[in-house]
């Protein structure tokens, strides 16, 4: 979704009614541009990836029911797990591969060839598009497994891309993420185009060193990829700038109130005056067993103060009768999570927990963790987060610390839901509902988009049979605890 394109479209017309070139002009067409420049390509693709990320719309993604977050009211295919229909998967890769990853090459090479940038300027420049590009190929790989890499984004030279092993795939990026630290470290790179962090490029290389982080942790408990997993966690870490410190390094898009700039959830929540989704009842009973203060602010009083009723997942539900969304994420300005500290927090948790050399101990980043998220969440009392936090039910257990960290990191997830269906496939925590309508299992994967089977036969043939299978229960490469 490239919204500030139109800004660019808007402006370009007004240039083009200039004298200078003008008989030139007649034979170029105003409304679509031959060329546009990196600025706009990387705010467009950055914008496009966190629209995928944020967007509650069942005809883009199903991250918020994957994760159990929300379910419906009336439409059901989708909370049980029916991709087909509306061919999801499709809408993931191609958005994924054309308005994020095709837009950020093109900027790359508007960059090589600008004169009046400094090499340090353009370093600093491809330093940012190389975190974006890190973090789209990382969820392109942990939603379908192995996919079109080393020859993907050269379709004037290969039509037909073949699939690269997923492992593969990952040490490459963790690879690039380091580099990418460099870059960021030579000079100042884009400012008005970044909605992120404005230029601030301190917090743009904490950004790449927790999703550096992130990348090692997630392949932890790979045959042969564990001590590859704690190099690269522990250089993170103890890296000059580190990873995120506090909330206020959180990457966030930062979304403005009037459209078509605005959170995709309002668009779909409030705009389209839809009533389609209501709180799932598998994230609101586990948060009503906890007492968790967090309720204010993900969930809706619709139903009278302090009362919280989910809608059975993957059932009929009506819209009246159950929890709605909190209003917090109904406002047009509602920021859209890249990462946070409260993902970082829980993952220094687990790099703890396995014995990796970390600041503090698993508990203390736990608790961080928790903490993180309440303050996120308004909540800032904390003798009310400690009270939370000395629960029986949630005080950091060495001897479980998987369920520990895997049933807190994912209710912290709620506003990540991409994140929230990772953590549960990695840590197996907690437990899920089955939909009522259908008990299909929830999806490890997604299917690879139908248009592969019919134009990339062949590769889609050998990538499905090098996974074990092109089904939605075929568990990616670190998914180990099947």
């Amino acid at each position: 979704m490239k919204k500030y394109i139109i800004t660019f479209i808007v402006v370009s017309l007004f240039i083009g009614c200039a004298d200078d070139d003008k008989y030139e002009r007649l034979n170029e067409d105003p409304k679509n541009p031959t060329t546009v420049s990196e600025d706009f390509l990387f705010t467009s693709a950055v914008v496009s990836l966190g629209d995928l990320l944020a967007s509650p719309n069942v005809n883009t993604n199903i991250y918020r029911f994957v994760s159990q977050y929300l379910t419906s009211t009336e439409y059901l295919d989708e909370p049980n797990y029916k991709l087909v229909s509306r061919n999801v998967p499709q809408t993931q890769w191609s958005e994924t591969y054309r308005d994020v990853l095709l837009d950020l090459d093109d900027a790359k090479s508007y960059i090589e060839e600008k004169e009046n940038l400094t090499q340090a300027e353009k370093d600093a420049r491809l330093g940012q598009i190389e975190v974006i590009q890190v973090y789209a190929w990382q969820m392109l790989v942990d939603t379908f497994g192995d996919v079109p890499y080393t020859e993907a984004l050269r379709a004037q030279e290969i039509t037909n891309p073949v699939y690269d092993d997923a492992s593969g795939i990952y040490e490459d990026l963790l690879t690039r993420i380091q580099a990418a630290r460099t870059m960021l470290q030579a000079g100042q790179g884009f400012s008005g185009p970044d909605v992120i962090y404005m230029g601030d490029m301190a917090k743009w290389e904490k950004f790449a060193n927790s999703l550096q982080l992130r990348l090692a942790l997630r392949v932890a408990d790979v045959s042969g990829m564990q001590s590859m997993a704690q190099t690269a966690a522990e250089d993170a870490i103890s890296s000059s700038a580190g990873v995120m410190a506090s909330n206020a390094d959180n990457a966030v898009i930062q979304y403005q109130s009037s459209p078509p700039n605005t959170n995709p959830l309002w668009e779909d929540l409030v705009q389209s005056g839809r009533s389609d989704y209501v709180s799932a009842n598998t994230i609101v009973d586990i948060m009503n067993d906890l007492d968790d203060p967090r309720r204010s602010y993900y969930f809706d009083d619709n139903l009278g103060a302090g009362v919280f009723d989910g809608g059975t997942y993957g059932g009929s539900n009506t819209y009246a009768n159950y929890t709605h969304i909190g209003d917090a994420f109904k406002d047009p300005t509602h920021p859209g999570i890249y990462m946070d500290y409260a993902e970082v927090s829980f993952l220094l948790a687990e790099a703890a927990a396995r014995t990796y050399a970390t600041p503090s101990t698993a508990d203390v980043h736990y608790e961080d963790g928790i903490t993180a998220s309440m303050n996120y969440a308004g909540i800032t009392n904390a003798a009310d987060i400690s009270a939370y936090i000395a629960q029986p039910d949630v005080a950091y257990d060495a001897t479980n610390w998987r369920e520990s960290i895997g049933e807190q990191f994912w209710i912290a997830m709620f506003d990540n839901p991409f994140q929230g269906w990772a953590v549960w496939r990695k840590f197996d925590a907690p437990t899920f509902n089955l939909p009522e309508d259908t008990n299909n299992p929830v999806p490890l994967r997604y299917t690879y988009p139908v248009s592969e089977q019919n134009l990339n036969e062949s590769n889609y043939n050998a990538a499905s049979s090098a996974i074990g299978g092109d089904e939605q229960q075929t568990a990616l490469f670190w998914d180990t605890m099947q």
